[in-house]
């Protein structure tokens, strides 16, 4: 089946380096490595196991060459010689399945805060990243100086530590990259001002990296071919730029998108983005450059990366929460087997937002596994039991899923014909399509493992009074919740979750009531299909966050086509209106036709009271616990399998 996917698979040589296919894991900051910033078991593990997977090159996550650059705290280190015993673990790990190794060098510049490196950040200009608002130093000609050779000097270290290459990052906004940009340098020495002078110290890095390792050894750069923000540059100007970083040094041109201040999150973007959205860029440089181009952006599918390949939009893909979510795709879509891919959501509960947000070591939402390789396989039961799980929602997927292949007998009994809990209506709001090809990944890895699963079915206390099973785990979800407001069950008032699945008639214009995920993807999705929308949120504010990628696009969307009122509470709901008050004034939205009730929800875990009495034991997991994340239904029901 690789013929299929003939330019994917196909080797490559950058420099004298060969690669065995197209295939590139990007770096991505996993916060895995120890405390000091060298190379643990953890880190190493999660390498090997990708490496095994197939991909032809591992670009190491950051990597600060400097302790002033470090962009967070467990960020690996190669600033000085002390590390080179614990980085050679990474080549060597990864070399064992063919696999090669590049260290990206790192300097985050003004994107880090003073309580990471223990003084205020160094930059180009005395500027602010106007995400973090932290203060920050411009640095001075000798510091520039120093931080050229600090490059080069790790390069050096990358080398001895058995790297098959390193990469320099000036992507993102970080430190070479400030300098290329009027948005973050204005400087008005041999630094700053023309294009030439904000160039200036990202060539000479590039320059005193080549003289350190030679001519031999690969040498890539990762650009932003457009920051996408007000006042950076834009694609013309890494036109100009990137043969002269060829001219540099450079052995090929990783090119990505955007900075952190680039609305949407470009950077890492969610699901509202299109697969390889940013690819057009790539074409664009690899039109100019002799030397290999490398697109990223959002791509999960190989498929889609062999034809962009063939169409010449780059000559090799990046894979980054791909990889995450499932180490071993490469392998499946070389021998065909596309069904089996776990495919990434492009969600980033489990890694930006888990890293950068709750400061916390990356995992994946569909993949608790990520992370964990350090503690090798799971064992099989030396005692199976018999175990009844009630609900098909992702709690009660991934429960069935991880003790049936520890081993044990697992029935699955769910009330509705369609597994999938809330995800069923959850999967049908614009660009969230993807969280419903992991139930059909679910179900059909069950079914290989031969799980009994019984749609349409309920479990009750009757059934396992009789059965009597070992165990039994309520993963029986949430329930929507609605306040005693004056008319809220009127026959014009439906609840989202029914709206979105299809069983109520929409019509225009249409109230919905909260605007949290669940009222602005409901909202979203009833502007897709030319409703008229209003939405009523008692707070003062968007509950949606819009510094995570998927808050930000929904937020645009509904608020570009839809009303919103905030601080507006609904007094009663009537024939054809809503009454609300805000600021002490009462309000009136009519006419309606469509009232959306989006207001929480409650868990369902009646079961319990009667599992009790039967003396069975019992878990309850996912929303039958506590209504939250995706993330945290399917991380609970893993870690249930040690509990078996």
């Amino acid at each position: 089946m690789a013929g299929e996917l003939k330019h994917l698979f196909s080797p490559i040589r950058i420099n004298k380096l060969n690669l065995k296919n197209r295939a590139v894991m990007p770096p991505m900051a996993t916060s895995y490595c120890n405390a000091d910033s060298t190379v643990s078991d953890r880190l190493v593990a999660y390498q090997e196991r990708r490496a095994k997977g197939g991909v032809g090159l591992i670009i190491t996550e950051v990597c600060a060459i400097d302790l002033k650059g470090k962009g967070f705290h467990r960020e690996l280190g190669v600033y000085n010689d002390d590390f080179i015993p614990g980085l050679k673990k990474i080549p060597q790990a990864v070399h064992k399945y063919g696999a090669k190794s590049a260290l990206q060098l790192h300097h985050a510049g003004r994107e880090t805060m003073k309580a990471v490196i223990g003084a205020d950040p160094e930059a180009p200009s005395a500027i602010p990243n106007p995400i973090f608002n932290q203060p920050c130093a411009a640095m001075s000609l000798e510091r520039v100086q120093q931080l050229v050779q600090a490059y080069a000097d790790a390069a050096g270290r990358a080398k001895e530590a058995g790297f098959d290459a390193v990469e320099v990052h000036a992507a993102h906004g970080y430190l070479p990259g400030q300098f290329l940009s009027p948005f973050s340098n204005q400087r008005e020495d041999a630094y700053g001002g023309s294009d030439e002078n904000r160039a200036r110290f990202f060539i000479e890095i590039l320059h005193a990296i080549r003289k350190k390792v030679g001519p031999d050894f690969c040498l890539l750069v990762r650009v932003s071919a457009s920051e996408e923000v007000k006042g950076g540059y834009g694609l013309p100007f890494m036109e100009w730029l990137a043969p002269r970083l060829v001219s540099a040094g450079a052995d090929a041109i990783h090119v990505s998108v955007g900075v952190i201040s680039s609305p949407g999150l470009v950077t890492v973007s969610s699901a509202d983005m299109d697969q390889g959205f940013n690819l057009h860029r790539a074409r664009a440089i690899k039109r100019i450059v002799r030397v290999p181009v490398i697109g990223v952006g959002r791509i999960n599918d190989p498929r889609f990366a062999d034809q962009a390949i063939a169409r010449g939009d780059a000559d090799l893909i990046s894979f980054g929460r791909q990889h995450l979510t499932d180490p071993d795709f490469l392998k499946k879509a070389e021998r065909g087997d596309f069904e089996d891919i776990k495919f990434c959501l492009a969600c980033n509960n489990g890694c930006i937002e888990r890293l950068a947000i709750e400061m916390k070591s990356v995992t994946c939402t569909i993949n608790p596994e990520c992370g964990l390789e350090y503690k090798g396989p799971a064992k099989k039961t030396e005692k199976p039991k018999r175990i009844f799980i009630a609900g098909a929602g992702p709690a009660g997927l991934e429960s069935a899923l991880v003790a049936s292949e520890r081993g044990h007998k697992v029935t699955v009994f769910e009330r509705e014909k369609e597994a999938g809990g809330q995800l069923r209506s959850a999967s049908r709001p614009p660009h969230k399509e993807l969280y419903w090809t992991w139930v059909n990944w679910m179900m059909r890895s069950l079914q290989k493992l031969e799980v009994e699963i019984n749609l349409g079915k309920e479990l009750t206390e009757k059934m396992i009074a009789s059965a009597k099973p070992d165990l039994v785990v309520l993963a029986s979800g949430a329930q929507p919740t609605t306040p005693e407001t004056p008319g809220i069950d009127g026959p014009n008032v439906k609840d989202a979750r029914d709206v979105l699945l299809g069983k109520v008639e929409i019509k225009s214009p249409a109230v919905v009531l909260g605007a949290g995920y669940v009222g602005m993807e409901t909202a979203d999705f009833l502007i897709e299909r030319g409703i008229k929308v209003t939405v009523v949120e008692m707070k003062t504010y968007m509950p949606v966050p819009r510094l995570t990628a998927h808050g930000y696009w929904l937020n645009y969307r509904v608020e570009k086509s839809a009303a919103v009122l905030l601080g507006a509470v609904v007094k009663r709901i009537v024939p054809n209106a809503v009454i609300y008050e805000k600021d002490g004034k009462e309000g009136r939205i009519e006419p309606v036709e469509l009232v959306v009730t989006a207001l929480g929800a409650a868990s369902e875990k009646g079961m319990a009271s009667a599992l009790q009495k039967l003396q069975i034991p019992f878990y309850v997991v996912g929303d039958a616990k506590q209504p939250r994340r995706l993330l945290e239904a399917v991380h609970e029901a893993f870690e249930l399998a040690d509990k078996f």
